[in-house]
């Protein structure tokens, strides 16, 4: 096993900051619904001849339950009643959302086709607003029938109930009538949302999980496009945003307050939350590094940061709010991306990093990525994935390799042929015969264009630098294994097929994609290398050696670092020394395009190694996401 960093991984990075004394207000940030519920009380109870109005919306798998028991409990310790109204009845049924959304959702497992042009709306059943209204009205007169049947006397004052309507969608149902004294829009991770998948719970009104991946699937293509959107759109509509992520012991905003310390975040170095996640040919590496749960029998795959999945933890005073990293794109594009790469991207962060793990695992798949024609035809999917493997750390003692291009002569066809084969005799194929096998050393880098047939073998940890897409990896060979449901993983040959190039070849893959370092910059004993690039990779990667410090600057566009080699990094702006950060061996923090110049300082005994990645200065083919395209930026 290679040596594991003495400082421990922060698996949970809160990015404090501090605001200016003209931006905080008080109160705006609560810790726990009792304390919200305070501060709103007195307006709840101030027209007691009145109904109150409350909507609580929210992301699917949200503590909805949670908050609607506190309240429940303060109604009652206050005299006051509580009529309910659950968004989920105004849903279609289970069978004809499966049959409106069949074109997104298709009959394939893993791939459907994403729903850019799907809203709420199409989740409802027709005139569900007008339906709703007339519910809260019926509610209402049955109230007041009953409470009068039970008064003594008619002439009896009576406290107007608070009427709440909960669950995803009550914003859109409530929005027409006016109605809304108070609103809360409660919010949950992906990451949260698939452990609650794995509990049973299926994606938004599609009925329960029977299979993860199916349900990954759907949450991929309609629901998280659908109600992310839908978030994204209307979220500054809401009174409050409350973080669910802890059940128990949620974190409550004022929007105000929210849009404040989003903008603050923009303007400093950060580290997104990062996720791990097992799988059938996961290595120990990971696990044993980042501390992970005992129980886990592997870790294959670490994600920090992939923009849609990961959130930010930012600190403010005593308090921690967990938020979606795009919420912060959302809100300020040009400060996080600088304008050129909002020009080519819109608010939709271009790059990620995640790592493979198959040390004292196994080998990936034999897979090939979409070319971009075809992921946006096949798909709806507005970017491709783009790869390279930086080879981190390896076993000791081992013979790591990366699988990679075709060897000379062979086909496509010809591959599918011999995969064919090797299932129907249940007899392992001789991937050397098809595809090249090269020697993996640490520090080397492999650049992977759509359309090259490729794969990492075992006891590798790569360093994935790579376009910000995923789960488009079609598995041409998976080693005849099954998942670790039981079930055979799916091969896509279909689909391999039509974007498996034959160019990606033995010569070409030695001349073009195994990266040849070049000197490019060099300060005292430092010194920065070109590593990767290509006119098809949107991104540029760079390694510095770093030996004392080192001056740079954003230069108008974000910048990402990874340590690869080392104890401990400091960065410096230079313009805000209060925004520095610090972080260990194998963690990564984002530069946004506002933070402009720093400084980069080695700590500990040695020094240090960092990967460098940002969008390639060459590249200028806009992969903009659906409602950027649309001429609806917000």
């Amino acid at each position: 096993m290679p040596r594991i960093a003495p400082l421990a991984f922060q698996t949970n990075p809160v990015n404090f900051i501090q605001l200016q004394p003209d931006q905080e207000t008080e109160p705006g940030i609560w810790n726990a619904y009792e304390e919200w519920l305070d501060q709103f009380w007195p307006e709840c109870v101030q027209n007691d001849l009145l109904p109150f109005y409350m909507v609580i919306d929210g992301t699917h798998g949200a503590a909805f339950n949670e908050c609607l028991a506190i309240l429940r409990s303060r109604c009652h310790l206050e005299s006051r009643d509580l009529i309910e109204i659950d968004s989920v009845d105004y849903l279609k049924s289970t069978a004809d959302l499966l049959q409106h959304f069949h074109p997104y959702l298709t009959d394939n497992r893993a791939f459907g086709v994403v729903a850019s042009d799907v809203s709420v709306k199409d989740y409802f059943r027709p005139h569900a607003q007008s339906v709703w209204l007339s519910d809260v009205d019926d509610q209402l007169r049955l109230y007041h029938s009953a409470k009068h049947a039970e008064a003594q006397s008619p002439n009896v004052d009576q406290l107007a109930p608070i009427v709440v309507t909960f669950g995803p969608g009550s914003g859109f149902l409530s929005t027409a009538s006016g109605l809304t004294n108070v609103s809360l829009y409660c919010d949950l991770s992906r990451e949260a949302q698939q452990k609650l998948h794995q509990q049973g719970m299926g994606s938004l009104g599609l009925g329960p999980c029977r299979d993860t991946v199916e349900t990954y699937k759907h949450a991929l293509f309609l629901e998280w496009p659908v109600w992310e959107e839908y978030r994204k759109r209307h979220l500054y509509d809401f009174d409050y945003y409350v973080d669910t992520n802890n059940r128990e012991r949620p974190v409550l905003v004022t929007v105000p307050m929210l849009r404040r310390l989003l903008a603050s975040a923009a303007q400093q170095p950060f580290r997104v939350k990062p996720f791990f996640a097992p799988g059938i040919w996961g290595g120990q590496y990971l696990k044993e590094l980042c501390d992970l749960p005992k129980d886990w029998n592997n870790c294959a795959w670490g994600f920090e940061p992939i923009a849609p999945e990961n959130t930010l933890l930012i600190g403010y005073r005593d308090f921690i709010v967990e938020l979606p990293f795009p919420l912060l794109l959302s809100a300020h594009p040009e400060a996080i991306m600088g304008e050129r790469n909002v020009q080519l991207f819109g608010d939709y962060f271009p790059i990620r990093f995640d790592y493979l793990d198959t040390i004292d695992g196994d080998h990936l798949s034999l897979q090939v990525h979409p070319q971009q024609a075809y992921i946006e035809h096949t798909f709806n999917e507005t970017m491709t994935q783009q790869e390279s493997y930086y080879i981190m750390e390896q076993k000791e003692g081992a013979k790591p390799f990366v699988g990679l291009g075709f060897t000379e002569g062979t086909t496509g066809e010809e591959l599918l042929q011999a995969v064919e084969s090797a299932h129907t005799l249940g007899q392992p194929l001789k991937i050397p015969d098809y595809v090249n096998i090269w020697d993996a050393n640490k520090g080397d880098l492999f650049l992977i264009p759509p359309g090259a047939v490729h794969f990492s073998g075992k006891n590798n940890l790569v360093l994935e630098i790579s376009s910000t897409t995923w789960w488009f990896t079609f598995k041409i060979y998976d080693h005849l294994r099954l998942d670790r449901d039981g079930r055979p993983r799916p091969i896509n040959g279909d689909h391999a097929s039509a974007n498996m190039q034959e160019q990606f070849d033995t010569d070409y893959v030695q001349k073009h994609l195994i990266a040849v370092p070049k000197e490019s910059r060099v300060q005292g004993d430092s010194r920065e290398e070109l590593l990767g690039e290509r006119e098809d990779l949107l991104f540029q990667i760079k390694r510095l050696k770093l030996d004392g410090e080192w001056i740079d600057d954003t230069a108008g566009e974000f910048v990402m670092f990874n340590l690869v080699e080392g104890d401990r990094v400091r960065l410096t702006p230079l313009d805000d020394k209060t925004a520095t950060v610090e972080w260990g061996y194998a963690e990564a923090y984002i530069v946004p395009a506002s933070v402009g110049g720093f400084r980069l300082e080695s700590l500990g005994d040695r020094s240090c190694t960092l990967i460098r990645a940002q969008v390639s200065p060459d590249w200028n083919t806009p992969l903009l996401p659906h409602h950027w395209k649309s001429g609806e930026p917000l």
